[in-house]
């Protein structure tokens, strides 16, 4: 079960990578946000749904990290990057533990909260933010 989690949440971060890249060569987010599609009654509720999922992750993210630096960082690097943020953290879960160890290592230890990765994701969302 580990290795299938980690190909899926590889494949998930390939897949949103090339969509978001996709999209933004096709048309800036900028451009979209202030376009007549942003009114439509049906792309802000996949827009509501959406953050609501990423907020349902976070409170579960924001459980296993103790620190609350880290369930900052945490919290911005949802907001930013959604899946890709939700996946990249699986992912350094699931590599945390052997590919035969149990899931209740990834899904219910508590960790003490590590602000690296969180930040560098952070710092890169916002970069890619302001180049945009």
């Amino acid at each position: 079960m580990i290795l299938f989690l980690r190909f899926l949440f590889i494949t998930i971060i390939g897949a949103m990578l090339a969509v978001t890249t996709w999209a933004s060569l096709d048309e800036a987010l900028g451009d979209f946000a202030a376009g007549p599609i942003i009114r439509n009654p049906w792309v802000v509720a996949t827009l509501f749904d959406a953050y609501f999922a990423f907020i349902t992750v976070y409170v579960w993210i924001a459980w296993k990290e103790q620190s609350l630096g880290a369930r900052i960082l945490w919290f911005i690097a949802i907001i930013l990057l959604g899946n890709l943020a939700t996946a990249a953290y699986l992912l350094s879960e699931l590599f945390k533990i052997p590919a035969s160890g149990p899931l209740s290592e990834v899904f219910a230890t508590r960790r003490p909260g590590n602000l690296t990765f969180p930040g560098i994701l952070v710092a890169l969302s916002v970069s890619v933010y302001l180049l945009a």
